[in-house]
């Protein structure tokens, strides 16, 4: 007899459909898995014996072929261990339900209880698509797949719990659909804990305007780390497709909490200097996100960029000017998205105390050099605000003034933003950080004497094109900061002095 159960499996963020067949015949006792498993999933044989055994099920004694299709596509993980039971079961005899409209999916204990999944809404989202109206999950990943219309999802806690609603003695109820709840989101760090630094939060405050990449250079000790913690407290609210696609791609690397409907709050991301190259952009044989793309509709921190491997930082050149990254492997290719504000901190040497005002510095030119040069040009050229963070003083730190906080902040963050939307509606851009080359210059009008100012920095400080584009791109942030139409002289200048840094530090 050929029973069959329904599944989900993951190839990077894509979800796809995998039908669980189960044949039992006459021969010697075997219990063979086919269709591409890995380790994992040959491992589902044991669980699905072990479990059916210790819940009081009998385990057949016979010739046992279970297929995966399709049957050229790799599985991965112990998802499929519900459906392999489920249809185990249907061959058997122990169970007779109608299941051609439930998608299964968990991991099995020992004991017939369930372990959640990783990758349950990129599941969820590819079954509605599919037409199935109903899913069973971990109770611990039901929240996840309930956000998606269309779909029931029910929490199951073991198997008798399951196979007693597919009977039709006692229902589970599905798992409540998605609400918002602002009460439910985490506090975070609040620039009113910041003294002084005033230069460098209003770099910040545009940064967050506009969408875009932030270096901060600067002392030990002068508040690079504080201030960029802080920046996610004044970026705009997540938008509903934001929080799927945010929430999606950690519940494919497995870092979504359990019990969690929807990321909420934007991510902030902030990996150590010895992570590698794949780390950063993601990788493996089953290739999973990396810190770029966890960091996706939020921030990503590198702290100390120069300790950074280069071919690590290397490695962040595409995806910061693409929006994605493709990691391919033998298997096929997978792109994750990757539309990220990257924050890098770093100090101007070695020692950490070049240019500083009372301490001096121990760093020959040659180690300044070398330590600077860790940093290549077409990276910081994809960085459109180079700040300095100056050590703060005395008074500052011992002044009781009530510094400015990230709710006053953020409302012009908002107010900029909303013009930004208004400006992009109907297309795919989100801020001004995004504008494409096509429409750069029907968006970024200059008056003539900005024309003229831009034109003279070009010339000075030898820009690039790709540099000379993210000067007019902030420039137009500054602009909408302002309420104004049009970008003015003052604007420009404000933009052009945040791309004189590398100039100071690089050109030694």
């Amino acid at each position: 007899m050929v029973s069959k159960a329904f599944s989900m499996g993951l190839f990077g963020m894509h979800a796809f459909v995998v039908e669980v067949e189960c044949d039992i015949s006459a021969g010697l006792p075997t219990f063979d898995l086919v269709g591409l498993p890995d380790a994992a999933v040959k491992e589902s044989r044991n669980r699905v014996r072990s479990a059916l055994k210790n819940c009081g099920f009998d385990f057949p004694v016979s010739r046992i072929t279970m297929n995966l299709a399709p049957a050229d596509t790799r599985k991965e993980g112990p998802v499929y261990d519900l459906p392999l039971l489920i249809a185990l079961l249907k061959a058997t005899g122990q169970l007779n339900a109608n299941t051609d409209d439930c998608i299964f999916a968990g991991e099995l204990s020992l004991s017939g209880a369930l372990r959640p999944v990783r990758g349950v809404l990129s599941m969820a989202i590819e079954a509605a698509k599919h037409g199935f109206h109903h899913m069973f999950v971990p109770a611990e990943n039901a929240f996840e797949g309930a956000v998606v219309a269309g779909l029931s999802v029910y929490p199951v806690p073991n198997i008798f719990t399951l196979l007693d609603h597919l009977r039709g003695r006692t229902p589970i109820p599905p798992a409540a659909p998605y609400q918002p709840d602002a009460r439910q989101k985490a506090a975070l760090p609040d620039f009113a804990d910041v003294k002084g630094q005033a230069q460098a939060k209003r770099a910040l405050e545009i940064a967050a305007s506009g969408g875009h990449n932030v270096l901060l250079i600067g002392a030990p000790g002068s508040g690079k780390s504080m201030l960029a913690k802080r920046l996610p407290s004044i970026l705009p609210e997540m938008r509903f497709e934001e929080m799927i696609e945010t929430t999606e791609i950690h519940s494919v690397a497995g870092l979504l909490p359990g019990n969690t409907a929807l990321i909420e709050n934007r991510p902030f991301r902030a990996p150590h200097h010895t992570i590698s190259g794949p780390g950063l952009t993601g990788g493996g044989s089953i290739p999973r996100p990396g810190e770029i793309s966890l960091a996706h509709n939020g921030v990503l921190f590198l702290d100390e960029l120069p300790e950074f491997s280069r071919s690590s930082m290397e490695t962040l050149r595409q995806p910061l000017e693409d929006g994605v990254v493709n990691v391919s492997r033998v298997n096929g290719t997978v792109t994750f998205p990757c539309r990220v504000m990257l924050v890098a901190a770093m100090n101007p040497c070695p020692c950490g105390y070049y240019g500083h005002p009372t301490r001096p510095c121990t760093c020959s030119d040659g180690a300044v050099a070398r330590y600077l040069g860790r940093v290549s040009g077409p990276l910081l050229d994809r960085i459109d605000l180079h700040i300095e963070v100056p050590p703060v003083d005395f008074n500052n730190l011992s002044s009781t003034r009530k510094e400015e906080s990230s709710a006053d902040i953020k409302q012009r963050v908002d107010a900029a933003r909303a013009l930004q939307t208004r400006r992009f509606a109907g297309t795919n851009v989100a801020c001004n950080a995004q504008i494409p080359p096509e429409l750069l210059h029907e968006v970024c009008r200059t008056s003539a004497a900005a024309d003229g100012l831009l034109k003279n920095a070009f010339e000075k400080f030898g820009l690039s094109a790709r540099a000379y584009d993210r000067v007019l791109k902030v420039a137009r942030t500054i602009a909408d900061l302002d309420g104004s139409k049009d970008i003015e002289a003052k604007h420009a200048a404000e933009a052009v002095r945040y791309r004189t840094l590398d100039r100071k530090y690089w050109s030694r």
